[in-house]
């Protein structure tokens, strides 16, 4: 376990396989439809987010579970190839995380997620630094998002999806807490949250303390639009960072923005992005 040097950012979450099958239409019940396309690719949110954030600020940590098979080794060494330590990340005896995608020639999708693997993440004996930030998402049990929190010492993030109840003491104790404009609707006692930010797609992104709007930043238009499954988790890692970094919440909502729009335009559900500091340089206001 690294101890002596923490990355800027650790994420606690899902390690998923996705395979996906592009077809004309999705099928009825009890239809079988030919024709499709297969693809598979590293996914889960937490993978997504690491990797993000591996990205924009050279590395990042994932502490989650894969199995002891080839898709658990495939998506471990995916990780280590872009700057994530996954020292953390458990060998597990069941089968790796998979999602299970089906994909119209619209780009409806309907989604099957068996967790295998991310069913037994667990934080025990990890230790987190004074000045590491630290971010979940709800696709491990609640129970590991309850003690990730509480065995953060800084900065704790939370991407509250898919939506679900949130406890009490969890909520006190999320330095931000962010969601999408229909998971803000689901989950109302985000409304007494200190920090959450909410993003509205094409809209932009807004941030909110204890229900009241305090910052806002516009979207980016995007025409060529590729896959829209890692944006939000690409969103999540900038944000945490460019926050963590000292911008004010405006500027950090339109990096974020501005990381997510570029991750759209990538077909991967973890897209190559730039560093942090072109988003923050391409951002700023001009004079």
């Amino acid at each position: 376990m690294n101890t002596t040097h923490h990355p800027a950012l650790t994420v606690v979450g899902s390690i998923n396989l996705d395979i996906t099958a592009t077809a004309s239409r999705l099928p009825l019940p009890g239809e079988t439809i030919g024709g499709a396309v297969l693809r598979q690719q590293p996914g889960g949110k937490g993978a997504n987010q690491a990797v993000a954030a591996a990205r924009l600020a050279g590395r990042s940590r994932m502490v989650g579970a894969v199995g002891m098979d080839d898709a658990g080794r495939n998506l471990l060494d995916a990780m280590a190839a872009v700057g994530v330590d996954t020292t953390d990340v458990a060998r597990v005896d069941a089968a790796t995380g998979t999602a299970l995608v089906l994909v119209d020639s619209q780009g409806e999708n309907s989604i099957v997620v068996c967790p295998g693997a991310n069913a037994e993440v667990s934080v025990a004996g990890v230790e987190f630094g004074e000045d590491e930030a630290v971010l979940c998402q709800l696709e491990v049990d609640m129970s590991v998002v309850l003690e990730a929190a509480r065995a953060a010492r800084g900065f704790f993030a939370l991407n509250a999806a898919p939506a679900m109840p949130l406890p009490a003491e969890l909520l006190e104790r999320c330095d931000l807490v962010i969601v999408n404009e229909t998971e803000y609707e689901l989950i109302p006692e985000l409304r007494d949250a200190a920090l959450v930010a909410v993003t509205y797609g094409a809209d932009g992104a807004a941030i909110y303390e204890r229900g009241v709007r305090v910052a806002e930043a516009a979207g980016v238009v995007v025409l060529d639009v590729a896959n829209t499954i890692g944006a939000g988790d690409a969103f999540c890692a900038a944000l945490v960072l460019a926050l963590r970094s000292g911008l004010d919440y405006s500027q950090a909502l339109a990096v974020a923005n501005a990381v997510g729009a570029d991750a759209v335009r990538d077909a991967s559900s973890q897209p190559a992005l730039k560093e942090l500091q072109h988003y923050v340089a391409a951002a700023a206001p001009t004079r």
